[in-house]
């Protein structure tokens, strides 16, 4: 099994990688594993508590169970996906069945961040982007698939995403084995991830 991580700041163009690699892979051959889908629930806290939670801070991740269920996967045992909801900021009762595969990708702004993590994976990615670009992106999306306003969007990116990304984020970059410029724009740089990983799974 080949584990890869991809890392980089919220609106970097990971998902724009990722969707890359695994177009490379029939079905069966590979798995997405979103760090997105171990945030810790928070349905003990009132709505307008968790509706104010920093999604950017390491302590919102469940990283004991992102490993754990990593380690089930190497060792052949399938696993319950947990999946949460941002527009209620709880994790959902309903899980995704994940079975063992040759490729499994770990792809979220913070997993370069905790060492324990970082041992299983791998291959590290960093998919890096400029500031403006990253904002963009995250206005789109914030306000089409999140429900936010510009302003809340523009709120939440000065109080939390900027100051977590210079704090967390971007330091975690000298973890990575590949660093990818220009997001999901770099198709050179893709194609080199591509060739990395097609001869890493070629070597096993």
């Amino acid at each position: 099994m080949l584990i890869i991580g991809i890392a980089g700041g919220t609106g970097s163009g990971k998902t724009t990688v990722v969707n890359k690699i695994i177009s490379l892979f029939r079905n069966d051959e590979v798995v997405l594993i979103p760090q997105d889908s171990y945030y810790k629930d928070s349905s003990h806290l009132p709505l307008e508590e968790r509706l104010e939670l920093n999604f950017d801070h390491p302590d919102s991740i469940d990283f004991k169970l992102l490993v754990q269920h990593l380690k089930d996967l190497k060792a052949g045992k399938a696993i319950e996906q947990p999946t949460y909801s941002y527009l209620t900021c709880t994790r959902n009762k309903e899980t995704i069945h994940v079975e063992p595969c040759h490729v499994v990708i770990v792809e979220g702004i913070l997993i370069l961040g905790d060492a324990e993590l970082r041992k299983q994976l791998n291959i590290k990615i960093f998919v890096d982007a400029d500031a403006d670009d990253r904002l963009g992106r995250v206005i789109s999306r914030d306000i089409l698939e999140r429900g936010r306003t510009v302003d809340k969007v523009l709120e939440r990116y000065h109080k939390t995403v900027k100051p977590m990304h210079l704090q967390f984020i971007e330091p975690t970059k000298r973890y990575a084995d590949i660093i990818i410029p220009q997001g999901g724009h770099n198709q050179v740089a893709i194609d080199v991830v591509c060739d990395t990983i097609q001869r890493a799974l070629a070597a096993r």
